[in-house]
């Protein structure tokens, strides 16, 4: 008897955490077109690719997340020409390169060594240097004293996407209620399961949506050969398909396959 109120505590904690893990709830964005980019260039800085026999695998953000490193500038060699996005450079408008976040990810940008701080928005992929994280246009590199410096150590946060930023209060709230804004690269998924019922999808994708609350659990209609209805869960949200091909390999889910919506 003296373990009951134990045990009731533990079983309380873990209803808990199932509720709020199930009920937060992330507003997932597609790159499309937008004022910078065009939606085929967004789907072009999505692919893989290879700069000096290395491999980098665009993938997802969401607003809030964090990255530490190196911060370069780079200007007058580059100005007017072309950067990733389809955009001419200008290297006294505030952008960036980055390897793997998408074109047009709003980025709060942080010098750790002087306090000093912009925004920046990511149009270019770079920079192709060990360490470095980021590669900012002049005038963002000026006001993070970058002019003088060259290099430093830096923070960067996503604050927004296409030119919409977020406040920092904003950024925490939804952080703290697991609400963030995020960005996702591909419609790469995994399929969990297939049922000639309706209802036995919407139970797998409530179990899915607990266990996996980073990824949207949506149910498929299809036919079958002949003709009755068979609805497919799909785990969706993985930022390449190399993630989805992780996840299923890590997840110990043998039944499971790769999906393309």
């Amino acid at each position: 008897m003296k373990k009951l109120p134990i045990f009731l505590a533990f079983l309380l904690l873990f209803a808990m955490t199932l509720f709020t893990t199930g009920c937060s709830q992330r507003t997932y964005k597609k790159p499309g077109a937008t004022k910078y980019t065009s939606a085929a260039r967004h789907r072009a800085t999505m692919r893989s690719y290879s700069v000096l026999g290395k491999t980098y695998d665009p993938t997802y953000v969401e607003v809030g997340q964090v990255m530490r490193g190196i911060s370069s500038w780079y200007g007058p060699n580059f100005h007017g020409k072309y950067t990733s996005n389809g955009e001419i450079y200008n290297m006294h408008a505030r952008t960036a390169a980055h390897k793997t976040w998408p074109m047009d990810t709003m980025v709060k940008v942080t010098n750790l060594q002087n306090g000093k701080s912009t925004i920046v928005r990511i149009n270019d992929r770079g920079p192709f240097v060990r360490g470095r994280i980021i590669d900012c246009s002049y005038t963002a590199g000026k006001e993070l004293g970058l002019d003088r410096m060259g290099i430093a150590k830096v923070k960067i946060e996503v604050v927004g996407f296409a030119g919409k930023v977020q406040s920092a209060a904003t950024i925490a709230k939804h952080k703290a209620a697991h609400t963030q804004t995020r960005m996702v690269l591909s419609n790469f998924g995994v399929q969990v399961g297939a049922f000639k019922r309706y209802a036995g999808a919407q139970i797998y994708q409530r179990k899915y949506a607990r266990l996996y609350p980073r990824y949207r659990v949506i149910i498929k209609k299809f036919s079958d050969v002949d003709g009755t209805p068979l609805y497919r869960v799909w785990l969706m949200g993985f930022g390449s398909e190399q993630e989805a091909r992780d996840f299923k390999a890590q997840s110990g889910m043998p039944g499971a396959f790769i999906v393309r919506n």
